[in-house]
């Protein structure tokens, strides 16, 4: 049974969710063989205040300020 685990930058739409869930879920059936219904993805949201990349908040990244404000517009 694959257990995934995905952590987002908040702002994702439901629809967004389901179809990222729905290929993940095609991809664990073809790739490893499992049932459907055993594959289990959990979201987690996380804030651009809660993530760093090279010691920098992805909040106060001027290359990700783009994709932070999209989200934040939903």
């Amino acid at each position: 049974m694959p257990n995934i685990t995905v952590e987002l930058l908040a702002g994702r739409t439901i629809e967004q969710r389901k179809a990222f869930a729905r290929a993940v879920a095609d991809q664990a059936v073809e790739i490893l063989g499992a049932r459907r219904q055993d594959v289990r993805m959990v979201f987690t949201e996380i804030t651009a205040d809660d993530v760093a990349n090279g010691g920098v908040l992805a909040s106060e990244d001027e290359s990700r300020a783009g994709v932070v404000a999209a989200l934040k517009k939903g």
